[in-house]
């Protein structure tokens, strides 16, 4: 088959472009056809690959239009949308609409946020999608159910699928620990892009509280400022949690590295973590990519409460703070640091599930959909 994925992607740098690139290297790997239509926040600003065929400058309606005139001109047989609300132009996204009300070939919907409590116009966007499309792929039961109830998308139309993981290389930990120069210090890693609302201030109190009793724990950032957020703010993110770091004292115990990760120094990052952390401080997050890598590495995971934490770390798959607490968390590292038995378990039980959720297996499932959305009489529950 001949598909297309309307999404951001590579060379910019966004979480959602990842995923896409992803997303499209292991659909060819089952077989199909895949092309990009790429939206992009400047046009002529980046030198994309061969697969981007349409670029869609994100503020211009008109693109939206001629993008889905292109697709129905075209042999494409089939369309991803990737929808983020924050990637798409006019207000919460809207001019998406007018790619879905213009395309006349079939689509899926692939879910990256499903707030619970969405504003009517948000909930507009999101509900008038999924009853266009042909089916809606989310990443959690939690999204299924909001989507159903919430959006009044039929449950019939919606598919769960994980989050995508890369099948990383292995490291021994001492091993790339010594590398890095942090040999036999208890470390405690997050990454992703930095910004407000990612919760890295929860992490560096953590550490605080945590250093008398482990005078040498390093907490590693590993990411650069989101890019948009780079460009309305600069680094004034970054440099406010510097302040703190000097404010608790803690300018000896927490290192950034302030770009952006290959898959090969992500995996060592991972790899080499004691404890990974991810703070969120709002509970409604229904999907983190980098906590999906961190299950796909096996890591003892530390988390705060939101939606996609809860669901992929039930059954012991990692500990849950009551609250977005910096205390609390901090009394979770130190049980994982001073109990190697349940941080071994921990690593077991999230690697389990991390190997269910590598990338040709997620790639498998998309196939599976497709066939069975174009052929609706062998539809299979894939949750």
């Amino acid at each position: 088959m001949n598909i297309a994925i309307l999404s951001t992607y590579f060379p910019r740098e966004c979480g959602i472009a990842s995923f896409s690139g992803d997303l499209r290297e292991n659909l060819m790997l089952w077989g199909e056809d895949v092309s990009i239509f790429a939206i992009s926040d400047k046009k002529g600003l980046y030198n994309y690959p061969q697969e981007v065929v349409f670029e869609l400058e994100e503020n211009n309606r008109d693109h939206y239009a001629i993008a889905a005139q292109f697709a129905n001109n075209s042999d494409i047989d089939l369309v991803f949308v990737e929808h983020e609300y924050g990637i798409f132009g006019g207000d919460d996204g809207e001019y998406v609409l007018d790619f879905v009300e213009n395309l006349e070939k079939p689509f899926i919907l692939n879910t990256h946020t499903v707030l619970p409590e969405p504003d009517f116009h948000k909930r507009r966007i999101l509900s008038k999608l999924g009853q266009k499309s042909t089916a809606v792929i989310c990443m959690t039961r939690r999204s299924a159910e909001l989507l159903n109830k919430v959006y009044n998308i039929p449950m019939q139309k919606i598919y769960m699928v994980h989050h995508g993981v890369p099948e990383f290389k292995e490291k021994p930990r001492d091993i790339i620990k010594r590398a890095y120069g942090i040999e036999n210090r208890p470390l405690v890693v997050t990454f992703g892009f930095l910004g407000p609302g990612k919760g890295i201030e929860l992490g560096i109190k953590a550490i605080s509280y945590l250093k008398d009793k482990y005078p040498d724990i390093i907490y590693l950032v590993a990411g650069e400022t989101h890019p948009n957020l780079k460009k309305k703010m600069g680094e004034a993110y970054r440099e406010s949690l510097v302040e703190l770091i000097q404010e608790l004292g803690v300018d000896d115990n927490i290192k950034f590295i302030n770009k952006y990760l290959s898959l090969e120094e992500l995996g060592e990052v991972l790899y080499m973590a004691d404890v990974y952390l991810t703070p969120y401080p709002h509970r409604h997050q229904a999907v983190s990519g980098t906590l999906s890598f961190a299950i796909g590495c096996g890591r003892a995971i530390v988390s705060t409460p939101y939606d996609y934490a809860l669901e992929v770390l039930a059954d012991g798959r990692g500990l849950i703070a009551s609250n977005a607490d910096s205390e609390e968390l901090a009394s979770l590292i130190d049980k994982i640091l001073s109990d190697p038995q349940l941080k071994e378990q921990l690593e077991k039980n999230a690697g389990k599930l991390g190997k269910t959720m590598t990338w040709p297996q997620v790639g498998k499932k998309y196939v599976n959909i497709i066939k069975t959305i174009l052929e609706p009489k062998v539809r299979s529950e894939v949750f």
